[in-house]
Formats: structure tokens, sequence, C-alpha cells
């Protein structure tokens, strides 16, 4: 990488890095054709790998045999050093080390997943043309009315996902599943027929009001049948399915065979205008008025046909290719080393075999690095950061110091055991399961840099009697019991603050959090949300609350960038009678927590600030702010090869 290549590099959003700010923050040690992933693992840039494995023929031992790579993608790394920090290297081979530890497990199960495709298209005689692949990821940018570049930088900002591996582990092994299922795929004259009506035939414009309570379901209907006219009007006073509930209960017309049975057949079973019985779906009550019919295009089906083949052919390949998919597994022999100490001894190097065929832990690391090399790399890159400053202030790290902090993090969150001590085993099973990571990765990437942080501020963290004062109000203190509504667009927090100020009441303003608030859990309650507190860290929203009277609605607060609140409030908490005195220790403890939080976090933000950090992985670089112009002048340091 040149001085002329050099350019600032935000971490990438990753595992290691929400685990960091979860550390520092809480005191808490695309398209259809995308859910195929589940079934295997990443690949280099070569779109069919059915060379991979190996020529059917008199078997070595089991432990010699192995599953060759592609010429065109071997994963021999051709730099053996991916980032500088602050002059000192992480080599490619620490990168592997810490992408196995990360996901070694679920790239291996994805990896021997696929191969089972490969080994199954090699055994009969069946490939994928590079050329089938490009086509067909064109047709799938079509399908979403995107020019192919436009589907591809989607892909990859939206999914993470990079041209090469959606060509290889997304589209290849579809393309190859495909033609494995052979004619199970192919579109009988009864779907033709049933595509063709649901795509051309009539349609009934209809209006819906939907509950979960029978009783109301039949009163709402007895008025509907008693007065049809006001159809509308009762779906928006009763029908509990918003979306059509604002639109006086009108949906999408009703096609045949493109959803519930029983609601088309009532649909078409009806006059205009007539209302349906009460029907049953699933726990909910539908009724449904029908306005008119939508007559059938005029289109035959002749012309349509490849169009509506592709349709039932795309439709049926998930189901299709699962039962192809299990029918592999079923008939497969895999043997998993890496998660075996023994069978690792007794097979080194090797991660897995499949069908008697190894995959090699190069193999694997490499696939692992591929897939999340750029996201484990920030990671070891903001953990040698954090090494580099306890070296040079002769700070360590010991196992006990995490038992300590693993313990004091279980006593702060959950109930102690009945002999007082923290529940540990409880905690760390609560949060590797939160987290999605193994025991060593939670001690390691959680666990450790919160240790070593803390010994970095040290004392930095003082604690005043203002602080303490304050800590009190915010815990025994009153606090505001508020409704709120959630937005993440100006234009649209005016709007409903307009229709709030109109109609003040607490039901009014539910019924705007429920339709609105981008925020699940106040969306869900209607808008309710947990008493504010003072000194909580929002002073914003905190002033505002404290401000209102109940039954008074608040101004639009800006929360941050793009996220604002509208506030009801509906009365204040009685505060707790608890003498300061008697609760001092624990109010110290928690402010010196929350403020020794915040001065690691700035610690380690001067630490990243000061760096000097070439990632030759991501092709970033980027230095101190004064050295900016020092830097620009110079290229950036060469790894060895």
């Amino acid at each position: 990488m040149t001085g002329k290549d050099r350019k600032s590099a935000e971490p990438r959003p990753g595992r290691w890095k929400r685990r960091l700010a979860w550390v520092l923050g809480s005191g808490c040690v695309v398209a259809a054709c995308v859910a195929i992933r589940y079934y295997w693992g990443a690949e280099p840039a070569s779109a069919e790998p059915q060379e991979a494995i190996a020529e059917e023929g008199p078997r070595a031992p089991a432990a010699s045999r192995t599953i060759p790579r592609p010429t065109s993608a071997s994963p021999g790394p051709t730099q053996k050093v991916a980032a500088l920090v602050n002059g000192e290297q992480i080599t490619r081979q620490e990168l592997a080390q810490e992408c196995l530890r990360h996901y070694g497990k679920e790239v291996l199960e994805s990896l021997a997943n696929k191969y089972l495709i490969v080994i199954e298209c090699r055994r009969r005689g069946i490939s994928v043309s590079q050329e089938e692949v490009n086509v067909e990821v064109e047709r799938w940018a079509k399908r979403f009315g995107l020019p192919q570049d436009r589907w591809l930088k989607m892909l990859k900002e939206e999914r993470g996902i990079g041209p090469a591996q959606y060509a290889s582990d997304i589209i290849w092994p579809m393309l190859a599943l495909r033609k494995l299922a052979g004619d199970r795929l192919a579109a009988t004259a009864e779907e033709l027929t049933a595509e063709y009506e649901t795509r051309y035939g009539a349609a009934v414009k209809a209006r819906l009001i939907m509950t979960t309570d029978a009783q109301k379901a039949a009163k709402v209907r007895a008025a509907a049948a008693a007065n049809p006219a006001s159809f509308g009007d009762l779906a928006k006073e009763y029908s509990d399915d918003t979306a059509s509930a604002s639109l006086k209960g009108l949906i999408q017309p009703i096609r045949k065979h493109a959803g519930n049975k029983q609601i088309e057949q009532a649909a078409f079973g009806l006059k205009d205008g007539e209302v349906s019985e009460v029907m049953q779906i699933a726990n909910q009550y539908v009724i449904l008025q029908r306005e008119s019919l939508i007559p059938a295009r005029e289109v035959r089906l002749d012309q349509v046909r490849t169009q509506l083949e592709e349709a039932v052919r795309d439709r049926k390949l998930r189901d299709v290719s699962a039962k192809v998919f299990q029918d592999l597994q079923k008939k497969a022999t895999i043997i998993n080393v890496l998660n075996d100490p023994q069978l690792s001894r007794q097979y080194p190097g090797v991660a897995a075999q499949i069908n008697g065929n190894n995959v090699s832990v190069l193999e694997l690391s490499e696939q692992c690095i591929q897939r999340h090399g750029e996201e484990v790399l920030e990671g070891a890159i903001n953990r040698r950061l954090i090494e580099q400053a306890c070296k040079r202030q002769n700070v360590q790290v010991s196992e006990a110091d995490l038992d300590q902090e693993i313990a004091r993090a279980a006593m702060a969150m959950l109930r102690a055991k009945a002999d007082g001590s923290p529940d540990v085993e409880g905690w760390l099973k609560m949060v590797t399961e939160q987290q999605g990571v193994s025991l060593e990765v939670y001690r390691r990437d959680s666990v450790w840099p919160s240790v070593a942080l803390k010994k970095l501020v040290g004392e930095k963290a003082q604690v005043n009697d203002e602080d303490l004062k304050r800590g009190y109000e915010a815990n025994y203190g009153p606090r505001v019991r508020c409704r709120a509504v959630v937005l993440d667009n100006f234009r649209r927090a005016q709007q409903v603050w307009d229709t709030a100020r109109k109609n003040p009441s607490a039901e009014s303003f539910g019924d705007l959090a429920e339709k609105y608030s981008i925020e699940a859990s106040s969306r869900a309650l209607r808008g309710q949300v947990p008493p504010i507190q003072k000194h909580g860290g929002q002073p914003m929203l905190e002033k505002e609350a404290f401000g209102l009277q109940p039954g008074q609605i608040s101004g639009i607060i800006q929360l941050e960038q793009d996220k604002y609140a509208i506030l009801l409030c509906e009365g204040y908490t009685v505060p707790e009678k608890v003498e300061f005195a008697a609760v001092r220790e624990l109010i110290y403890e928690d402010v010196h927590e929350k403020k020794l939080r915040v001065a690691m976090g700035q610690y380690f933000q001067r630490l990243q600030d000061e760096a000097t950090i070439d990632n030759y992985l991501g092709g970033t670089s980027r230095a101190p702010k004064q050295a900016d112009v020092k830097a620009a002048a110079r290229p950036a340091k060469t790894p060895k090869r």
C-alpha cells in the first residue's frame, strides 16, 4: 500500500467490537436465495469447486487422503502480515488462529455441508459453469429491478456478502442443488395453472376486520351485517390489524392460490357488498367484505409459460433442495476432528473427514479468514492496542483477575446463591448464550479487555459528593411515568406530535405508539416505557420529562441523529423512603463502576486515536491526526512476503 492509497479507516462493525462496546457500556462482562446459505460455508472466487474432490479410485488411508483445492483458488497466503499496529505485526497465522477460535466450528460445519454437494456433483458428473453462475447473478439482479453492479453492491453493504462469495457460496450451490434435484423441480400442469390464475386470473377487492377476541368478532360481524356500508368505519375502530384499519379495512386484492384457502374461498364466494361469517384463522378471527371482482387479465398461458415455470421452480427450490441435502447428509460420514482433542492429536493438520476425505485446518482457516477475516482482524488490532498499553505500563492480567471480574459481574447481574456467593455458573451460561460464543472467547474478548482497561485507568474514576447525590436521586428519587413514541424521521415526528396534541389521551397516544414507534418494546406495549429517572444519561430527555405535568405531551426530543421521541406524562412515582446513609456504599459502588466504564471508554478511544495502523487485509491505514500530513507524504510500510 502506498501513501497515495492511504485512507481513513473506521473499524468495521463486528462481533469483537460489539463485545468491547458491551464491556465498556453496560457493566456486563437479500433475497430468497440468501437463505440457502445455511447449508454451506465460504469459498474463494472460483465459482465451481467440483474439482476439489479427489478422483475416485484406489483409496489411500483416511488420514492421508485430502480434498485438494482448485488451482485457480489456492488458499496459500500471499501476505504473511495481516496488519501493523504501531509497527508491531499481526501475522496471518495469528489472524487464522483468531478466526478459528471465533468461527471455526460454524464454518467447518457449513464447509463440510458444501462439500457434500461437491462430492455428489462429482459422483453424478454434474458441473456448473462460470457462465451459468454469471447468468443466474444477472437474473436475480433483474428480479429486484437493479443493475447487476448495484445488486452486488447492495449485497455487500447490507448483507456483508462480496461478489465472489455470493457467486461461490450462494449461486453455485443453488444451481448445483437445482441440477441434483432434476425433475423434482419441474412444474406440473396443475402448478402452472395455479400460478397462472394467481398472476393473471380474477381477484377480489375486499376489506377486512381482524381481532383475537371471538366475542368482539361476533359483535362486530353482526353490526357489519346489519349495515354493510359501515364496514370501513367498523374496521377503523375495532380491527387489530393496524395496517388495514388505518385504511378502513382495505387490503391487497385477494388472488387464488396466493394465501389462506379459507379466506380465498370466502372472498370468491361472496357477492359484492356482502359480509362473510367470522372465520377463525389460527388464533385470529377474520371478517371480510367483498367490494368488487377484478376481472382476469387478457394474457394467454402459452405467452407466459417460461416465466411461470421459472416462478414455480424457484418457489419449489428451497423445499426440494433441502430434501436433496438431507438425503446427502443421511448417507454421509462426517468426522469432526477439529473439536475432538484426541482425534486432533491422531490426525494433525486435519479439521474434518468427509466420506473418508480430509479437510485440512489450513483450508478451514483460510475459509474463516475469507468470510470473517476483516471483522476478526479489527478485534485483534484493538486487543493489540490494549496489550501494548499494558506492556508500557507494566500491567499484567492473570487468570485469577479474570475469575474475579466474572464473579463481580455475576453478583451484579444475577441473584446470589443461597450461601451468598455469586452465581458464576448461571452467569457464564447466560452470557455465552447471549453473545453466542464459547467460554474461551468470552474470557478472551469480553473479560480480558475489561480487566486490562480497568487496571490501565487505575484511580482516574473519582467519586465526589455531588456524584453520590446524583446517584441517590437517580436510584431513590421520583421518576416520571411516561408513554413514548420513538421515531427515526423528523417529518413523521412532527405529524405524530400534531396528532397527539389534538387528542392527548393515553388511549390515543397508545394507538400512535403502536402504529408508529420504531422501538419494538414501546410499540408492543402501546408506548409504555420504564419510568424516567434523573441523571440516567439522557439529559435532554430527562429535562423534558421532569418538566411535564400529568396529561401533558412533550415537544419533539432529539435523542440522537435521526432518532426522536415524544412523551406523554402519566404522573410521577412516589420516592422510596431510604436514608442516604443506609445506601451510601451501594451508591458509591454503582457510581464508581459507571464512571470507571466511561474512563475506560475514553482511554481506549485515545489508544485508537494515537495509533498508527496499517490493515493489509482491509487495504486501509490510519495514523494520529497530528501526523496526517507526514503520513500522506511517505509510503506505508510493506510487510515481508
